[in-house]
């Protein structure tokens, strides 16, 4: 692998040390690529790894924010999608356009 050039003054006489990368010629020091992060896996409140499209099932009664309605534990929600953020999970239920965490919910 090739040393990359300075990003400071853009020459490539750049030493390699153990956490970061030095410019010999202007002392510009820099962090060296992290490694890439593993994909991040969603879990259900069982364990199971939850997937774009799955069916979910909710474990308990959730009172949704700004209303009166309840969604009932056993509610099912198909074809979810995974986002990041608290709130995992996108889906709708009985038409309503629903973010869930996955602690709330079991792979159906």
């Amino acid at each position: 692998m090739s040393n990359p050039a300075c990003p400071a003054c853009t020459l490539e006489d750049v030493l390699s040390l153990p956490d970061h990368w030095e410019c010999a010629t202007c002392g510009h020091e820099w962090p060296k690529e992290a490694a890439p992060e593993a994909a991040r896996v969603v879990k259900d409140a069982h364990g199971n790894a939850l997937a774009n499209g799955d069916t979910i099932a909710l474990i308990k009664d959730l009172k949704l924010g700004g209303g009166s309605q309840v969604l009932k534990a056993g509610t099912k929600a198909k074809n979810i999608r995974l986002v990041d953020g608290d709130h995992e999970i996108d889906c709708k239920i009985e038409g309503t356009a629903i973010a869930l965490k996955a602690c709330f919910v079991k792979k159906a």
